[in-house]
């Protein structure tokens, strides 16, 4: 009974978790549903170097290792098998004791498990793991959310053990059960809209500016040295570079099918922001072109029967180091978009759950570790302290300065590739939503008046207080009480 904690699945992502707190000094006790794994990660830690973590071969024994209170992270499968080892392993837990899910679960998951957990008065905390497998081993981003009280147990730990920045390490707490999930979970949107912009980007510069393999990674490479660094920059540069191992000359990018999978978080994500009523066009984009990715055979006819623009230089003429320059600044602006959208699903989250989640604390845990970490979080972090209140991350002086800046290379590079035929999504989502938001007025009046038209929904008039409804031909007639028919609005 002397492990500092306890890491229950050894896949990866488990066994590089437990060696990284192994490689902290504590002293952790490994569990998994096949004894191999637990072989494999105790062998794993003789060889990096005899870290102190204990092997056992099942549930009852694994929890015996454990000093009390008790800690365990389960890394397994989200869905079903996390309630399965949970109540395996709660059969041997006591009050006091705390589960930490570390895997992608959907928050309301998260929130059923700790009520059910209560009875026995175990504590349950769900926390967001970004970074991968490497993270996972050298410094991830942890989002927990859980009791303060088990929070308070595990933070000596998850402290040490996570990625470390300028102003400290990228972990913290942030709020009550189902928070850490929510904020991981909208990390990972971020993340879909992210690569999907740097993939309409790398798009544009391979069918438009036709540069080889070789000149984009050089490109990206020099990026990553500007306001653009980042990881998903740093990685697009590598596997741009990458020479295949089976084609001589040729690169590995070059030969992967164009079908992009997905486990679901960004599924949840939009599904949250259309709960929340909040616009994200963007990550919706990234979505739906990652739904039209895996329609392959689809696509292959439609490419024999619907015609794009046949165009050249002469009619759209480009020139290569302007479009290189407005392509970088249309990919730094439709990013900061991109995580404005994101924070105000959390936002919106935390106000109606009553979670009081601090959104510049979101920014600094993302900034090392994880997935999206990139030093534009340094300046989100930054106008997100400088108000608390901010309604929307665009309206920060500093950061509506920037995109004002870069507009108009935003707009050549969407004209371009539409007149090219190339297809960006994610670059006019987050155009859109930019133009959308800066208008004082927009065409809703009109949408309002059809609502009202041929359902008597009613509208508010701009010159004077109050709800009307018109008679628009002389089958309308009296709709009654007008205040009952904006019941039900969202």
């Amino acid at each position: 009974m002397s492990c500092d904690i306890g890491l229950y699945g050894l896949a990866v992502m488990g066994q590089n978790f437990a060696l990284n707190m192994a490689s902290h000094g504590f002293k952790v006790c490994v569990g998994n549903r096949s004894p191999a794994k637990v072989d494999l990660t105790v062998q794993r830690a003789k060889d990096e170097g005899d870290l102190p973590i204990v092997g056992t071969k099942s549930p009852e024994e694994f929890v015996k290792q454990l000093s009390k209170p008790r800690k365990i992270i389960i890394l397994v499968m989200a869905g079903k098998p996390v309630d399965q080892t949970i109540a395996t392993l709660s059969e041997y837990l006591e009050e006091g004791d705390v589960i930490i899910d570390g895997g992608n679960e959907w928050y309301q998951n998260t929130l059923r498990r700790s009520k059910e957990l209560e009875s026995k008065k175990i504590h349950f905390v769900g926390m967001g793991i970004s970074g991968g497998e490497e993270g996972a081993r050298n410094g991830p981003s942890l989002m927990p959310g859980g009791p303060k009280e088990a929070y308070d147990m595990i933070e000596p730990i998850i402290t040490k053990c996570a990625a470390q920045v300028n102003d400290g390490a990228c972990t913290g707490y942030v709020g009550p059960v189902g928070a850490g999930n929510y904020v991981k979970m909208v990390h990972n949107g971020i993340e879909y809209g992210d690569m999907q912009l740097i993939g309409e980007v790398y798009d544009i510069m391979k069918h438009v500016l036709k540069l080889s393999n070789e000149e984009m990674a050089n490109i990206f490479s020099e990026w990553n040295s500007t306001e653009l660094q980042s990881y998903l920059i740093e990685i697009t540069a590598t596997i741009l570079g990458k020479k295949d191992e089976f084609v001589d000359g040729g690169y590995v990018v070059d030969y992967i099918l164009d079908k992009t999978g997905m486990k679901g978080t960004g599924r949840w994500t939009i599904q949250e922001a259309a709960e929340r009523s909040v616009a994200a066009p963007l990550m919706a984009a990234s979505l739906d072109a990652r739904y039209i990715s895996a329609r392959k055979d689809e696509r292959i006819k439609a490419s024999e029967i619907l015609k794009g623009p046949e165009v050249t230089s002469a009619e759209i003429p480009v020139h290569k180091m302007q479009m290189l320059d407005d392509l970088k600044a249309a990919l730094y602006a439709a990013k900061v978009c991109s995580y404005a959208q994101g924070l105000g699903i959390i936002k919106s989250c935390s106000e109606d759950m009553e979670w009081n989640i601090n959104l510049s604390d979101c920014a600094r845990m993302w900034k090392g570790g994880c997935i999206i970490r990139a030093a534009l979080l340094q300046k989100i972090q930054d106008a997100l302290a400088r108000d608390k209140n901010l309604p929307n991350l665009i309206l920060d002086p500093v950061v509506a300065g920037e995109l004002n800046d870069r507009t108009a290379a935003w707009r050549r590079v969407v004209v371009v590739a539409v007149g090219y035929g190339i297809s960006t999504p994610a670059l006019c989502g987050a155009l859109n939503y930019f133009d959308s938001y800066r208008r004082k007025s927009l065409p809703a009046n009109l949408t309002q008046a059809q609502r009202d038209f041929f359902g008597g929904h009613t509208y508010e008039r701009t010159d004077r207080e109050g709800v009307f409804h018109t008679a628009w031909t002389d089958a309308h007639k009296s709709i009654g009480d007008i205040n009952e028919r904006t019941a039900g609005e969202v």
